[in-house]
């Protein structure tokens, strides 16, 4: 039997990693209009992102236990998200692997899932030229 991404990186390192991407949120200059769409408390965007995670990597599935399915793309659509918003996710959360994750493999495969999650949460166009 294989271990799940959980048994590998165990809650401590998902809390950890969560932390850092909600700290590199809250204070680049870069993540501004991601950080703008959350409340100025982010201990609940905190704790939801790390319940997440925890069944999504595998673990318990303490996010579905405490809100339901987590349905990420419905949930997320009240927020305009773009390319930019998209790519200023994946910034945070780049930072915060390299901090967090120090084998590379894994790390690799978690940015990897993360881009393709933050991919799908696209939800509006961004602006075209029409010159």
């Amino acid at each position: 039997m294989e271990d799940s991404l959980y048994d590998i990186l165990g809650r401590e390192r998902i809390h950890a990693l969560v932390t850092r991407f909600y700290d590199y949120m809250d204070t680049l200059p870069e993540a501004a209009a991601i950080r703008a769409m959350h409340p100025p408390d982010l201990a609940s965007s905190r704790e939801k992102l790390e319940l997440f995670l925890v069944g999504w990597s595998g673990g318990p599935p303490l996010y579905v236990e405490r809100f339901g399915h987590p349905r990420l793309r419905a949930r997320h659509l009240p927020f305009p998200i773009g390319n930019d918003e998209a790519w200023q996710w994946m910034h945070c959360m780049r930072k915060a692997l390299a901090e967090v994750i120090p084998e590379p493999h894994q790390r690799s495969l978690l940015e990897s899932a993360f881009g393709r999650i933050a991919m799908h949460m696209r939800n509006a166009q961004d602006e075209v030229a029409t010159d």
